[in-house]
């Protein structure tokens, strides 16, 4: 009876050291790509982090959602952040700097408009 035992085993035995094989190849094969995506993502180049601000053309009449991305705010923010807001987008494109009339009429109408404080019909251009 112990020799039916013993084959009974064997197979279980012999299977053990193969089963622990594949997982140390599946482990080492895991660990590659590891190595080699985080030596991909160390050695990516640089990208400057900047503030992402309103890309595309203007609507014919400015909307409350394009004055908020115009000035990088939400649309129901307080008068005080659409002013602070206005300034620092002014102070970088105002036409005595160097900036350009065009886009410095869409400032102040997105302002206007977020204020609730329509002139005319929009803008001169």
């Amino acid at each position: 009876m112990g020799s039916i035992d013993q084959r009974a085993d064997a197979p279980i035995s012999q299977a053990t050291p193969f089963i622990a094989g594949v997982a140390i190849a599946a482990a080492a094969i895991a660990g590659k790509y590891g190595v080699e995506a985080w030596h991909a993502f160390r050695t990516r180049p640089a990208v400057p982090r900047l503030r992402k601000f309103y890309e595309g053309g203007f609507q014919p009449t400015m909307t409350r959602r394009e004055a908020a991305l115009i000035l990088g705010v939400r649309e129901s923010v307080a008068q005080e952040k659409i002013k602070e807001a206005h300034r620092k987008v002014m102070v970088a494109n105002h036409p005595d700097a160097g900036g350009s009339d065009y886009l410095a009429t869409k400032i102040n109408e997105a302002k206007d408009v977020l204020l609730g404080q329509r002139r005319g019909s929009g803008s001169a251009f």
